[in-house]
């Protein structure tokens, strides 16, 4: 039985042909966020995906977004898809479903969105039935790369970051406060993308007492602001995100010692979402 999945990012979007498990072709494009693209973009997007990948027909699609569905929104992108291709069954949903099915499967479980933005609920086996809300770079995304990287430049541009690591960050980065604020306020691509790649400078110094808690006050906000709100206690928790899993060795000891269970750490959702379709296909 083929089916057609996606699990699209704001970055990237990752589509595979599957069939009995298997995969028979891949196809990556530019990602799909519907809270922030036009639909005209996103059907561009969805239309050089079906011109890449090899011709055949598909039994179902399932397409994993980042943003907001809203009924519109699903009514337009299933319109697009039903002229794509020409499958029995189509299911468009968000890239937190997609995570909690990649983490939890068909059991209970909690599922910790860990990448450049942050989000996390709680799963039944079938459905969300919790989710605090992430909040984006701005208001929230406890836990993410962004709100390392904010946390930072924050404190850059107070004078509150030790001199030696300042200037080491002014050697590599533009230091000057309007730089910074363009690249914030009037970045045309993405805020929290550049906030995020601020990262990799920042965990080099983790072994400065400052950056240690910097960095660990971002996973603690998490657990407190976030996960507190879940049934840790009953509960493992699946982190999804590449900045989650490069990380583990940070964050395994802070979630221990506030009674969370990891289940595991996984980078992409994608290979996990074509082990749980293959068994529900069965």
């Amino acid at each position: 039985m083929r089916i057609l999945l996606c699990e699209a990012g704001a970055t990237k979007a990752d589509w595979r042909v599957v069939e009995d498990g298997k995969q028979l072709a891949r196809v990556i494009t530019p990602g799909t966020n519907v809270s922030t693209m036009q639909m005209d973009a996103i059907a561009s997007v969805i239309r050089d995906a079906a011109a890449a990948l090899p011709p055949g027909a598909v039994k179902s699609v399932h397409y994993y977004t980042a943003g907001v569905i809203t009924d519109p929104i699903r009514e337009a992108m299933e319109d697009i898809f039903r002229r794509c291709f020409h499958a029995e069954e189509l299911e468009i949903q968000t890239d937190l479903v997609a995570s909690a099915r990649a983490a939890c499967g068909h059991a209970p479980g909690i599922a910790a969105i860990m990448g450049t933005g942050s989000n996390s609920c709680q799963w039944d086996g079938g459905k969300i039935i919790k989710q605090v809300k992430s909040g984006g770079f701005i208001i929230g995304d406890e836990g993410s790369a962004s709100a390392l990287g904010k946390r930072f430049v924050s404190d850059f541009i107070k004078d509150l970051v030790p001199a030696e690591i300042a200037a080491a960050y002014a050697e590599k980065f533009p230091p000057a406060y309007p730089d910074i604020v363009e690249r914030v306020y009037h970045n045309p691509g993405s805020p929290s993308g550049w906030l995020g790649s601020l990262c990799p400078f920042i965990l080099s110094w983790y072994h400065h007492p400052y950056i240690k808690r910097l960095v660990d006050g971002n996973f603690r906000d998490f657990v407190e602001r976030c996960l507190r709100q879940y049934d840790i206690d009953r509960y493992p928790v699946g982190i999804i995100g590449g900045f989650g899993n490069a990380l583990q060795d940070i964050i395994r000891p802070i979630f221990e010692e506030n009674g969370i269970r990891i289940r595991a750490f996984i980078p992409a959702p994608i290979e996990e979402l074509i082990r749980y379709h293959a068994a529900a296909e069965r």
